[in-house]
């Protein structure tokens, strides 16, 4: 009988479910149009980028959460992983816009009402950096992960944790939020300016924050491609599926995603440094 503690020998293709994966590629159009293959592929290596960012993410929280120099360190370090990541989702975009804009026009409109503003995995890594949305989360609905985005919305956010971690480092601050006040908001921003003016005495904190910024740097650098890469593609015409979003629908919609920051204070703290 073979040792149950000696695994089985597997192939390339076993380990990597290579088989499952070239099942899943289905055009709608009849006969397919040879840009949905591309559309498709992109789409769905899209969906297994978020799940490895969420993959990091989880850690990153418990890391956070810890809070041991140990810890922090690794946080950090994961945190740029997640750019370098970050940095293959944007330049994934550009192969989309080697579509004519004429050949995706002749499969977009079977989309409907599908759109890429339903990913639940997008959602969920929103949701861990601190960009919570209930609205964005209400079109989940029907989707099988809809209920792991609903758990998200309720837990802490990066954001969340690391304004545990900078209180419990001595630093008087609150978190943003509706009930802070305008003295808060300004202490807050003061205590941040110390780790800022003097980064080699806060290196573990300073690291994070610059490393937290990093990714929302990141994610802002792919709307923006993300925007460039619709306008192109379909001009100012309604967008598919939940896009359609009253007055904003299509590329007015995206564009107003574009100022979003997960980390308001990491960035306006800068502001207070002095020349």
């Amino acid at each position: 009988m073979p040792d149950p503690a000696t695994p089985e020998p597997v192939t390339y293709s076993e380990y990597l479910h290579v088989a499952d994966l070239l099942e899943h590629q289905v055009p709608l159009t009849k006969p397919p149009v040879h840009d949905e293959m591309q559309f498709i592929v992109v789409h769905q290596v899209y969906e297994l980028w978020f799940r490895l960012l969420l993959h990091e993410m989880d850690e990153i929280l418990r890391l956070v959460a810890a809070g041991s120099d140990a810890d922090l360190r690794g946080a950090t370090r994961l945190c740029r992983r997640i750019q370098r990541i970050m940095d293959v989702l944007i330049k994934q975009i550009h192969v989309l816009e080697s579509m004519r804009p004429a050949d995706f026009l002749l499969f977009r409109r079977l989309l409907n009402p599908a759109s890429g503003f339903q990913s639940v995995q997008f959602r969920e890594f929103e949701c861990v950096l601190g960009l919570k949305d209930t609205t964005m989360a209400g079109y989940a609905e029907g989707d099988p992960r809809s209920d792991i985005l609903q758990r998200r919305l309720g837990e802490p956010s990066l954001s969340d944790l690391m304004y545990v971690v900078l209180k419990n480092r001595g630093l008087d601050i609150v978190a943003p939020g509706p009930d802070r006040t305008d003295a808060e908001a300004h202490s807050t921003l003061q205590a941040l300016k110390a780790v800022y003016d003097s980064p080699d005495d806060h290196p573990l904190l300073y690291d994070l924050c610059e490393a937290a910024v990093e990714i929302d740097e990141q994610v802002i650098l792919w709307r923006r491609h993300h925007v460039m890469m619709v306008e192109r593609q379909i001009g100012d015409k309604r967008g598919t599926g939940a896009t359609n979003t009253g007055a904003l629908d299509g590329i007015r919609y995206l564009q107003t995603t574009l100022s979003r920051r997960a980390f308001p204070d990491l960035w306006n703290v800068r502001t207070l440094l002095e020349d």
